[in-house]
């Protein structure tokens, strides 16, 4: 079989922002036997690349791995049962922060590009002015809009994952209004990442299968004592293909139950089904 070429007929891909892949692999084990998913996308592995649990992670199946890492903080990782071929590193808004690891696999016959982010939560004060660190997604949204409109002209199917730390629909918040100046919700973010999604465009794979108005969360804060009781939830990690590949989405699924897990990510796990054309 070619380098890179899987023969099955179906690719789990997973998106999951793992907040420590060191502290939480018990967890990715978990997950790596519940879903069994081909590719596992993670963000916030806080970990720099020469200390990343590489044979840890070789146990649970995923004998490929791009890492791009930080340490302490940040980090992205694309784990893998099928050979990767890793794409040109690209740093945003100048910084090598460890937010965007991007490669390419063989499914169906086809290349399909993996292109995973981790987008900056922006801190809590939605004014730039103010605040650099929205400031600063702001920009990364921006250039990503820009990178987006330069990549559909080459009509390489693709997916896009990650946090993108914005949650764009009033569906995808527990209450619109209440969250209409909050940092992941507030219009101006809300129209960056619009400006991200159309400039391919890219759709949502998620929202494919379950469309507004029926709400959906992947992350409930720490702070909340009861997290499903109160379900104050947003939904900030996603999945986007290409037109291309819309026809073999297959399935999507939140595995919310993940929030409940023993030391839990304060993101669940993302899961999109591809069928071999």
């Amino acid at each position: 079989m070619p380098p890179g070429r899987s023969s099955s007929k179906k690719l789990d891909l997973v998106t999951w922002n793992i907040n420590s892949v060191r502290l939480r692999l018990p967890q990715l084990a978990r997950l790596a036997k519940e879903l069994k998913p081909d590719v596992i996308c993670l963000q916030e592995t806080k970990v720099e690349d020469r200390l990343f649990p590489h044979r840890d992670i070789e146990a649970l199946g995923f004998r490929h791995r791009l890492v791009r890492g930080t340490k302490g903080y940040n980090g992205v990782a694309i784990l893998s049962k099928i050979p990767l071929v890793p794409l040109e590193p690209r740093n945003w808004c100048g910084k090598a922060d460890g937010r965007h690891a991007a490669a390419k696999i063989e499914f169906g016959g086809a290349p399909i590009e993996i292109q995973n982010f981790y987008v900056p939560a922006g801190g809590d004060i939605p004014d730039p002015g103010e605040n650099d660190k929205f400031a600063h997604k702001l920009a990364f949204l921006e250039e990503m809009a820009a990178w987006s409109d330069t990549a559909k002209r080459r009509r390489v199917p693709s997916i896009l994952v990650g946090d993108l730390n914005v949650a764009p629909l009033e569906s995808d918040v527990w209450s619109h209004k209440a969250l209409l100046k909050v940092v992941s919700h507030t219009p101006v973010e809300v129209e960056r990442l619009s400006r991200v999604m159309a400039a391919k465009p890219w759709v949502d794979a998620v929202r494919h299968f379950v469309p507004e108005p029926e709400r959906l969360y992947t992350w409930w804060s720490y702070r909340a004592r009861d997290w499903a009781a109160s379900d104050r939830g947003r939904r900030l990690d996603h999945v986007w293909v290409t037109r291309n590949l819309v026809p073999q989405l297959a399935r999507a699924r939140i595995l919310r139950a993940a929030r409940d897990w023993t030391q839990p990510s304060d993101h669940v796990p993302v899961c999109v089904t591809l069928a071999a054309p």
